[in-house]
């Protein structure tokens, strides 16, 4: 059987990194990771090929090849993944798709022959059993959580890895904390739920036989969610897995509560971690006690940011407004957190309500439900009716991109950022999509772009004062194209 996996067109937005990707020539920030894995779990014997549509066109001969589609997505991919669904169906092809899109609005996809819902490890091999008989039904779905112990190592051969920044893998799933927004515990539970230490280092090997040695991003919800296993074994290990090896370092997602582990932080970096993005939210208690965002309450945020920041961990930021405790201070109060924070790879968003959650619910029983929840934070919109005047809420949220994205803010938070990070590892030799990237920056910043004398000015301070710390610069200032881009471009 010949199994076509497609994964819709990721829209342009601050986390697309799309103006940001053409300076390195490449095409998407990393690979569809479930599709990935899910090929892993199909038999053997089929014959498997992936379209990634952030990288390469759908053609009407991969169809033609194909005996079955399999889709899967997020929520914020829903329109391409109409645009599949509708292809796919008139070239007279089964249809199966699953993923937190289809997970969370199964019914709003009839024309999808097979639903494979929740977790596949646990849904997928029905579906498959089924399929084998010649009875298979059109959905799978299920209240337990898979034990991802059994999981197999992605398929990453059936990409070239050649278009893509980074590569992705999964140690954990689940979330320890309850926070109301987050549809991440709805998802996939708040039992820590992890893949064993050989399981990860076998990936590892896996992507470094393939000759990968950029960025990898470990795309847990909460990398450490479980510290007692991180210290003892985890960590150690990809310690020891690193020795004599170039590039690839990490990236992954964490509570704000690393910065109180001094070990644990040191192990990090020792293994290879430059990066952790980080949910701050916002600097309002009466906020983060609404949302039930218990782990950043009563601390001084700026100083758990700085901490990372000096131990060497970069820190991106995850923020909201709209909280029904705002008032119209919050939108200042949110731009000098940010500013002060030095946290340059800022994403503020408009409160949203993803089906499952906690907030959904509540805003359901309150009438306060206005739209389908987008998936996009970002695009000026909320699916919820807030408690502050909407024209106040969105005139303020314009305020604040405006004013984080500025040239003058932006170029201002990278120098704050600079000024406190110490870089543990020695600088990674460039490569030459590095060196291009470099001088298409100075082409298409330090002399097309209105914000060049920022540009410059930022490329000189470094190159004296910081000179390991120029290539980070440079690649600030892209990340600073980019958002500005999608600013100017997307947000309504």
């Amino acid at each position: 059987m010949n199994i076509l996996l497609v994964y819709p067109q990721f829209p342009d937005t601050f986390w697309s990194f799309k103006h940001a990707l053409k300076f390195i020539r490449k095409k998407a920030s990393s690979p569809p990771l479930g599709l990935l894995t899910v090929a892993a779990m199909l038999p053997a014997t089929w014959e498997k090929r992936l379209v990634d549509i952030n990288v390469k066109d759908l053609q009407d001969d991969d169809l033609a090849w194909a005996d079955m589609v399999l889709i899967s997505a997020m929520t914020v991919q829903r329109k391409s993944s109409q645009e599949v669904i509708k292809k796919a169906r008139e070239a007279g092809k089964t249809i199966v798709a699953g993923g937190p899109l289809f997970t969370a609005e199964p019914e709003a996809f009839p024309d999808v022959d097979h639903l494979i819902l929740n977790e596949a490890e646990i849904t997928l091999p029905l579906f498959l059993a089924d399929l084998g008989r010649g009875k298979p039904e059109r959905t799978y779905t299920t209240d337990d959580y898979a034990d991802i112990t059994t999981t197999p190592p992605p398929m990453w051969e059936l990409i070239e890895l050649r278009h893509y920044d980074s590569l992705s893998l999964q140690f954990t799933r689940g979330c320890p904390f309850n926070c109301d927004f987050c549809n991440v515990t709805a998802l996939l539970g708040h039992r820590m739920r992890l893949k064993t230490t050989q399981q990860l280092i076998n990936e590892l090997d896996k992507i470094y036989a393939l000759g990968w040695r950029r960025g990898i991003f470990i795309v847990d919800d909460n990398f450490i969610g479980n510290k007692r296993i991180l210290k003892r074994e985890v960590l150690p290990a990809m310690i020891e897995w690193r020795k004599g090896k170039k590039g690839c370092h990490f990236t992954t997602e964490a509570s704000i509560n690393l910065s109180d582990d001094d070990e644990l932080i040191r192990l990090m970096v020792q293994a290879g971690f430059t990066q952790v993005f980080v949910g701050i939210e916002t600097p309002d208690e009466l906020a983060l006690a609404e949302c039930s965002k218990s782990q950043n309450r009563n601390r001084d945020l700026v100083s758990s940011v700085k901490k990372l920041q000096q131990r060497g961990l970069q820190v991106m930021g995850g923020f909201i407004v709209g909280f029904d405790s705002d008032d119209e201070t919050i939108f200042e109060r949110m731009i000098e957190f940010i500013q002060q924070s030095g946290i340059v790879t800022a994403m503020v968003g408009l409160l949203q309500a993803p089906i499952g959650t906690e907030l959904y619910q509540r805003m359901l029983q309150d009438g306060r439900i206005r739209s389908a929840y987008s998936g996009d934070n970002v695009d000026g919109e909320s699916n919820i009716i807030p408690k502050m005047d909407p024209n106040l809420l969105k005139n303020g949220y314009r305020t604040i991109l405006d004013s984080i994205y500025s040239a003058k803010g932006f170029y201002e938070r990278v120098r704050t950022f600079l000024k406190d990070y110490n870089p543990i590892h020695k600088p990674v030799s460039m490569h030459w999509e590095e060196i291009a990237a470099l001088f298409m920056s100075i082409f298409e910043i330090g002399i097309k772009s209105e914000e060049r004398w920022h540009y410059w000015r930022l490329f000189f301070w470094t190159l004296f004062r910081f000179p390991k710390k120029f290539p980070l610069a440079i690649t600030f200032t892209i990340y600073g194209y980019h958002f500005r881009k999608v600013n100017e471009l997307h947000v309504v």
